[in-house]
């Protein structure tokens, strides 16, 4: 899978593209990814990319013109399956959404900055709109970061155990059941005695007693009836 990411701060992605499960993922082959600095694709001798808003107002627009030179010639290298502009009116990312883009070839992110982006780049270049949640961050760049991890841990081959990823919490549905390991006894505390007992389906059906109790104490929309 390769994922491009356009954004005005490439520098921003370095740490965290270069530890942990992502860097585990690109050492291993199994993914691609590529930052591209929108500056570059400016014409302006300062290498502006925003602007000040028609009709006024606070904060500056970042404009079309290299946004779509930077998408334009990606466009012209590969067919992408997707392009998604991160955006906090954009539909909630969550686990079902990062499973399908993982099964994705080719994906692009555009990370907007500032007051936003030209409404005619959402307009013309973007398939899909996505958001992390009901809050305002500074750029899109942090959230793209979220985005490219939750993709990253669920590719087929990049986890040492792969049913690891379908245990984590929403994959079915439910939050994940508590975890314990050593010590088995801390300081009067202790691990519930089911999970040393060593009888699997007793394990099991514990651990989905205790799936469903903690979504309906701390997550009860995720329990909506069919």
């Amino acid at each position: 899978m390769r994922i491009d990411i356009l954004t005005l701060f490439p520098e921003m992605f370095t740490g965290v593209f270069g530890c942990s499960i992502i860097s585990r993922a690109v050492k291993g082959g199994h993914l691609e990814l590529h930052t591209h600095d929108i500056r570059d694709y400016s014409t302006d001798k300062h290498r502006r990319v925003d602007d000040y808003p028609f009709g006024g107002g606070a904060g500056m627009v970042m404009m079309v013109e290299p946004i779509a030179r930077c998408i334009e010639k990606l466009k012209a290298e590969r067919t992408y399956d997707l392009v998604l502009f991160m955006a906090p009116d954009g539909k909630t990312f969550d686990q079902n959404y990062a499973n399908r883009l993982s099964l994705m070839e080719n994906v692009m992110i555009l990370c907007g900055h500032y007051k936003g982006v030209d409404e005619r780049v959402r307009e013309l270049f973007i398939d899909e709109e996505v958001s992390i949640g009901d809050y305002v961050l500074s750029g899109g760049e942090i959230a793209a970061m979220a985005i490219v991890d939750a993709i990253a841990r669920i590719i087929p081959g990049v986890l040492h155990d792969e049913t690891s990823a379908l245990l984590d919490s929403f994959q079915d549905g439910l939050l994940s059941a508590p975890v314990y390991t050593r010590p088995a006894d801390y300081q009067g505390h202790k691990v519930p005695d089911i999970l040393l007992s060593g009888h699997q389906k007793n394990i099991d059906d514990w651990r989905m007693e205790q799936q469903l109790k903690r979504t309906a104490e701390r997550r009860p929309d995720l329990l909506k009836e069919e």
